[in-house]
C-alpha cells in the first residue's frame, strides 16, 4: 500500500512539475526573447496614439511604447496593424504577443485576455461640426451618433439609447474604425462621435477636419490598458512592470507630450483605486 502511495504521489509531482515547465515554455515573454521579435497589436487607423506618417510607416503614441517595451527586450519590434474590432482575436488567436491598442479593461474583456494597470488615460469628448448646434453631451439625446464597433464610447452611446435617447430620435452607427467614423461625421452621416481630448487636439492639429468643434466633455473617462493573453503570467508579470518603468522614469510623460502636445499630462490613478 506504501509503494502505491508512494508511487501515485511520484506521478502526481511529476505531472504538475511537467504542466509547470510546459506553461513557462509557453510564455510569450520565453519566445520573444529567444526569437529576438516583439509582435504588437496596434491600430493604425488613430492618431495620434496610432498612425502613418508620409511615408507609409506606423508612428504614434502606442507606436513608440512598442518600440520601447522591444528595446527592453532586446528585441525588435513589429508593429501588426490590427483594426479595433480584431484587437481581442488578434490575441487570442496568438498573431500577436501584445496588443497595445487602447483597450479598455473590462471584467467581459478579462474572460478572455489578461490586462495591465492603465498606460493611458482618454477622456472623451464629443467631437461635432460646426453647423449641428451641438453646444453640450445633452444635446446628443435625440441626433445621429457614431462611434467604433466595440469600442467603450458605444457601448456608453447604446446604453444612453436603450435609457430613452432612442425615444427621442437618437440613432447609433457603428463603424469598423477611427478613419471611417471621422469620415461619416465630415459627411453629416451622424451628429456627434465621443473622441477623447488627446485625439481631437492632434485632429485639429492636422487641419485635416476645420469643421470638427469639441463640444464639451463625456462622461467617459476611458483608462486603457496593455493586453496579453490570458493564461500568461509570466508575460504579464513583465508588461505590468514595463508600464510602471515608463511611468517613474518620466518616459510616459515625454512620450505622451511628443504626440498629444504640451497639455496637462493625464493622471494613470483613479481616485481611491491602487493598481
Amino acid at each position: 500500500m506504501k509503494n502505491t502511495i508512494l508511487k501515485t504521489a511520484m506521478i502526481a509531482t511529476a505531472f504538475s512539475l511537467t504542466l509547470s515547465a510546459h506553461s513557462y515554455a509557453q510564455s510569450a515573454l520565453d519566445t520573444i526573447v529567444q526569437s529576438k521579435k516583439l509582435r504588437c497589436g496596434i491600430m493604425l487607423d488613430s492618431p495620434p496614439a496610432g498612425f502613418r506618417n508620409t511615408n507609409n510607416e506606423p508612428e504614434g503614441f502606442d507606436v513608440v511604447y512598442c518600440k520601447d517595451m522591444a528595446a527592453a527586450l532586446g528585441a525588435e519590434p513589429e508593429i501588426v496593424e490590427t483594426p479595433s474590432p480584431d484587437r481581442i482575436p488578434a490575441l487570442v488567436s496568438n498573431r500577436i504577443d501584445v496588443l497595445i491598442a487602447s483597450t479598455t479593461p473590462t471584467p467581459k474583456r478579462a474572460l478572455t485576455v489578461a490586462f495591465t494597470q492603465p498606460y493611458m488615460n482618454n477622456t472623451m469628448g464629443v467631437v461635432t461640426r460646426k453647423d449641428t448646434g451641438i453646444k453640450a453631451y445633452a444635446d446628443l439625446s435625440s441626433k445621429k451618433l457614431g462611434g467604433v464597433v466595440g469600442s467603450t464610447p458605444e457601448q456608453l452611446l447604446n446604453k444612453e439609447l436603450a435609457n430613452g435617447w432612442k425615444d427621442k430620435g437618437a440613432t447609433y452607427t457603428g463603424y469598423s474604425t477611427d478613419a471611417e467614423a471621422y469620415l461619416a461625421l465630415q459627411q453629416g452621416k451622424v451628429d456627434a462621435i465621443l473622441v477623447s481630448f488627446g485625439v481631437f487636439n492632434a485632429l485639429a492639429q492636422s487641419g485635416q477636419f476645420p469643421e470638427f468643434v469639441i463640444a464639451g466633455e463625456a462622461p467617459l473617462s476611458d483608462m486603457v490598458s496593455i493586453a496579453v493573453r490570458r493564461d500568461d503570467q509570466q508575460m504579464l508579470n513583465w508588461a505590468k512592470m514595463f508600464v510602471w518603468q515608463q511611468g517613474v522614469s518620466g518616459r510616459f510623460a515625454e512620450v505622451y507630450k511628443q504626440y498629444f502636445g504640451n497639455g496637462p499630462v493625464p493622471s494613470l490613478h483613479a481616485d481611491g483605486v491602487d493598481f
